[in-house]
């Protein structure tokens, strides 16, 4: 099992703390002062620190700030990020939604991924739980099977890892390649939003089909 560092605390990140704890990982969750969570941390048991010191002691970190702070958060981490597996789970939204779809700070041939790995470029990143909402992200229940999620970076052992927490999570997986694979990945947040603005329900999926 790994030592997991999640920085932030906000749902998604408490969401994915708790998993990582039910599947029997070492976790503590980070915020910047490291005493943002602490009726919630007495609540389940899982510790809170600094960013510095969750990063410091974790073997996999997990990012899931929003995306407009993401830069800040670990521009001064990047040493500290050195060698370690980050899985990314943010999306590059500027504001609120316009006309059902969310508004982006990234182009097409652009990602908040790859800008982060640009800012910390000895971490190993692999974007993955960002098409999804919190409620789906641990072991979800869908009538039509494991769900797919969608992942990309440039470190195949890094992959190797998210792969295996993917499927302790419930998920199956479709792997976009390298880092530039989040180009990709990032506007299925616009659609999975979309569809839930138009018709107010949030616990839709993707599922890849082959044959």
């Amino acid at each position: 099992m790994a030592k997991v560092g999640v920085i932030g605390t906000g749902d998604v990140g408490k969401v994915l703390a708790a998993g990582f704890k039910k599947h029997g990982h070492d976790v503590r969750i980070g915020s910047r002062e490291g005493t943002k969570l602490a009726q919630w941390s007495a609540e389940t048991g899982i510790a809170e620190g600094t960013f510095a010191a969750v990063v410091a002691d974790a073997d996999v970190v997990v990012l899931a700030v929003s995306g407009h702070v993401a830069s800040d958060v670990v521009r001064p981490l990047a040493d500290a990020l050195a060698g370690k597996v980050v899985l990314d789970a943010t999306n590059p939204i500027s504001g609120p939604p316009v006309k059902g779809i969310l508004p982006f700070f990234t182009g097409p041939n652009d990602s908040l991924m790859e800008q982060l790995q640009k800012l910390a470029p000895a971490a190993r990143f692999v974007k993955m739980f960002s098409c999804v909402g919190n409620a789906s992200m641990v072991n979800p229940a869908f009538e039509g099977g494991r769900p797919t999620m969608f992942i990309a970076g440039d470190d195949g052992d890094a992959k190797a890892q998210a792969i295996a927490i993917l499927d302790q999570f419930g998920w199956d997986y479709e792997d976009i390649g390298g880092v530039e694979g989040a180009r990709a990945i990032e506007p299925l947040c616009r659609v999975w939003c979309a569809s839930g603005f138009l018709h107010n329900q949030w616990t839709h999926a993707y599922k890849v089909l082959k044959r």
